[in-house]
């Protein structure tokens, strides 16, 4: 048994509140639950476990994720029982397998589903956090841990008109559960990011007629979706110790070894020839990592691959000019696509394309969509237009810390933060996948930060520490390091959600340390809690 088991604090319900049932919340709860024998009460406002895949059923939902890494690492038995059928995971098994974790954890009991939090409140004179909920609720905690997901808060563009339309909509991240019948539908879809692409691919072969309104055209690359045999599962199941030891230490943590070669130090064949590979291996974060170590950050080399996928386009699309409205002319720097045959889909008789950059929306008619060019008549409209990113589901709740501040105005100016964790005037507020925390594949930096506060509430337990939160300088500095490190990259200078830019009105801010996992695991391990105030008194920081 654990030395914290019999740890309980005095006049407090819980220990501990834990925010959200995706990767981070589950996990979280495990940890300090099952490990550090806290009393923990957690919510979420889904029916059950998943997180942003609990909402996110949309027809094609799939990770870019590799199947070996998505996942936990932290549990040996459940990476050997680890099951898939193919290199990458559908969103029906990405649920089915975080079930299985909460099931093997007896997690749902800490858990009230379809409940949301509505309001933190930080009790200066106790030093707690009052959590209300939308039934009503209030209870205490000494620790609050929030992992609300960096997709989840959803965006759905103010369209004039939107409620008059007759027929059905629909937002991919709230897609219905019973599904939807698109069969023999004339079907539009707004967005062409990661999530529209994989809607337009599914739903073309079902529906009468699908419209594509696309806002930016995107550079994407195969996904190389195949099925994986025993015998490769079994040598990634031997390999494990030595496959999350390079995933830890490296950049995006996608399972890759990444490239150590200039794309402008190679010639011309030599760069078609690395690409070509990689665009037949298939990935998004393979082929601008894995192919050449200055594509995020040398124009050159920028325009080196984004020219190879141009060129890609237009052999694929066999109309000229779809081809051209498809094709993208900007950097290629923004969160890496691929895909299963999207530049495909344009060639089928069903599917036509709206460029609304030349052919801005008007207003949502109730018949369909009227473009500057004219009205497009429609059964069922999909909006996949993305999420507010990182701090949307922070601001959405009325968090309040020290002196009644609120989030929302602290963030105003673009979120700020420690080791994309912690906030000033937030004491004992962990924040998983706060902003500011790294640019990679998720389920890695979960676990990272997730046993980083861990590790920091057993520590506040042993040596009797009431508060914890991260000095001004502290907080400044870490933001500072994520926009340097930012401006050292290509992709400030795209309009992406990475920095807000898909929000009208939202400031163009940086929200991720893009230095890479290795190195923040190192930035944590070298910060200690050296940039914090620690206050063992029942009394404010000063």
């Amino acid at each position: 048994m654990n030395q914290l088991n019999n740890h309980k604090t005095k006049g407090l319900e819980f220990d501990a509140v834990v925010v959200g049932a995706g990767y981070g919340g589950l996990y979280a709860v495990h940890k300090l639950r099952n490990e550090l024998g806290l009393n923990v009460r957690a919510y979420d406002n889904g029916s059950d476990v998943g997180g942003t895949w609990y909402w996110n059923r949309y027809p094609g939902a799939l990770s870019d994720t590799e199947s070996f890494v998505y996942r936990y690492s932290f549990d040996k038995e459940l990476l050997q029982d680890g099951n898939w059928k193919h290199n990458y995971l559908t969103q029906p098994e990405i649920l089915s397998y975080m079930s299985d974790v909460a099931d093997r954890l007896d997690l749902r009991r800490s858990y009230q589903f379809n409940t949301k939090v509505t309001a933190t409140y930080f009790n200066e004179e106790k030093n707690v956090w009052e959590v209300t909920t939308d039934k009503g609720e209030t209870v205490t905690a000494k620790y609050l841990v929030t992992g609300l997901g960096l997709l989840s808060a959803t965006n759905v563009p103010n369209f004039k008109g939107r409620e008059t339309f007759k027929g059905e909509q629909y937002h991919t991240a709230r897609w219905p559960k019973s599904g939807v019948d698109l069969k023999g539908k004339r079907v539009g879809v707004i967005g062409t990011g990661s999530t529209g692409v994989q809607v337009i691919i599914a739903t073309a072969p079902e529906v009468e007629h699908l419209t594509v309104f696309q806002r930016t055209p995107q550079y994407s690359v195969p996904i190389g979706l195949k099925q994986q045999s025993d015998a490769e599962k079994a040598e990634i199941k031997a390999n494990y110790e030595e496959i999350w030891k390079q995933v830890k230490s490296s950049a995006v943590a996608f399972g890759f070894e990444e490239s150590t070669v200039s794309a402008v130090e190679v010639s011309k064949g030599e760069q078609e020839r690395v690409f070509e590979e990689a665009w037949n291996i298939g990935g998004g974060f393979r082929f601008m990592f894995g192919t050449f170590n200055d594509i995020a950050i040398n124009p050159e080399a920028n325009e080196a691959a984004a020219n190879f996928i141009r060129k890609k386009i237009q052999e694929i699309v066999k109309d000229p000019e779809t081809a051209r409205k498809l094709m993208p002319t900007g950097l290629y720097a923004k969160r890496p696509l691929c895909d299963n045959g999207y530049y495909n889909t344009f060639n089928q008789d069903n599917v036509s394309l709206v460029d609304v950059k030349e052919n801005p929306i008007v207003e949502i008619t109730p018949k369909g969509v009227r473009t500057t060019d004219g009205e497009y008549e429609l059964d069922v409209l999909i909006y996949a237009t993305g999420f507010n990113a990182v701090d949307g589901n922070y601001t959405k709740i009325d968090m309040r810390g020290r002196g009644g501040v609120t989030m929302r105005d602290k963030w105003a100016d673009g979120p700020t933060g420690y080791l994309g964790m912690t906030n000033t005037d937030f004491p004992n507020l962990f924040m998983i996948l706060g902003p500011n925390g790294p640019f990679t594949n998720l389920p890695p930096s979960i676990e990272t930060q997730v046993e980083w506060i861990s590790d920091t509430v057993k520590y506040m337990i042993e040596k009797g520490i009431s508060t914890i939160e991260p000095t001004i300088e502290a907080e400044n500095n870490w933001v500072e390091t994520c926009r340097t490190i930012a401006d050292m990259t290509l992709f400030p200078k795209a309009e992406s959600w990475i920095f807000g830019a898909n929000i009208p009105g939202k400031k163009n801010a940086v929200y991720f340390y893009m230095g890479g996992l290795g190195n923040y695991r190192k930035a944590l391990e070298e910060a200690g809690y050296k940039g914090f105030v620690l206050d063992s008194a029942m009394a404010n920081v000063e």
